[in-house]
């Protein structure tokens, strides 16, 4: 496994290493890696195959974080995640510092418009943009082939894909789904920030959405899954909304597939989640013929 620190030595490296006609398959993390990012990698050296190259990126990207203190505190377990990217066959880690990546007068910001507008992108104003130019320089440094993300960042991969499809970007983008601990929360390198009483109460995030999303109606979805949370002493919701799974657009009928969205702050620490909320069937109705007597 090779760790390279600039994009200069990333290209070489990477010319060196994959053969050709073999693919380049980009794994992008912030680091503190689990169990979650681990089944991104398994994914990426699949689709590698033979010959391909797996090459996990690791940077904490200050110019996606919001607050000054959420990316002070974002865990930084630097040798650990090395060791765990040697484990699992990485053959390429890009660790990057910042003056790397961006030069100290840079003007040029990626921004998508649409579906960046709510949920995540109401409440991070600028996240989203931060986002998009990370991830677009990561596919130029890299030409990679494909790239590999999560479903529970399903905001992210909405745009992502956006991003790629209205840019024409030659990166084919996968996703893996939600991966979860035992009792149902969803991994995150921000769950080690969560205190004893916290992180025990944490999954009723998932709870309280699994069970909303079976309801009937929106508003009572919307309504039960409020009150779950709420009756937490720990949490506080961020936002909570149902929205159509294509145009992330808040929807008030279920006539097609939505999404019901949370961020929960428990703390300084904010967690994310979703679940997919399918169509329900229009109610059957019988059309009688009129007759004239």
């Amino acid at each position: 496994m090779r760790v390279v620190k600039t994009g200069a030595d990333l290209r070489q490296v990477l010319d060196e290493y994959t053969a050709a006609g073999c693919r380049r398959v980009l794994v992008p993390t912030m680091g503190a890696l689990h169990h979650g990012h681990l089944e991104l990698v398994r994914h990426a050296r699949m689709t590698a195959g033979p010959g391909g190259t797996v090459i996990v990126s690791i940077f904490v990207n200050p110019i996606q974080f919001d607050r000054a203190n959420d990316l002070d505190a974002y865990p930084r377990p630097v040798e650990s995640d090395l060791e765990k990217c040697l484990a699992a066959a990485v053959d390429v880690v890009f660790l990057p510092e910042v003056a790397a990546m961006y030069h100290a007068d840079r003007s040029v910001t990626v921004a998508e418009s649409l579906l960046s507008k709510g949920l995540c992108g109401a409440s991070r104003p600028g996240h989203f943009d931060g986002v998009c130019t990370v991830v677009l320089k990561l596919f130029l440094l890299s030409g990679c082939d494909a790239a590999v993300f999560g479903e529970k960042d399903f905001q992210q991969l909405a745009i992502i894909r956006r991003m790629v499809r209205d840019l024409d970007v030659p990166v084919e983008i996968l996703e893996c789904p939600t991966v979860r601990e035992s009792d149902g929360l969803a991994m995150s390198s921000r769950n080690v920030r969560l205190n004893a009483r916290q992180r025990a109460d944490a999954p009723r995030i998932h709870r309280a959405l699994a069970a909303a999303g079976k309801l009937a109606h929106a508003d009572e979805i919307l309504a039960a899954a409020r009150a779950e949370i709420e009756a937490s002493p720990f949490a506080r919701i961020d936002y909570l909304e149902l929205v159509d799974a294509q145009t992330l657009q808040p929807v008030t009928d279920l006539h097609q597939p939505a999404v019901l969205a949370a961020a929960v702050f428990y703390g300084e620490v904010r967690l994310i989640d979703h679940v997919a909320v399918p169509a329900r069937k229009p109610p059957h109705t019988t059309t009688h013929a009129m007759s004239c007597d």
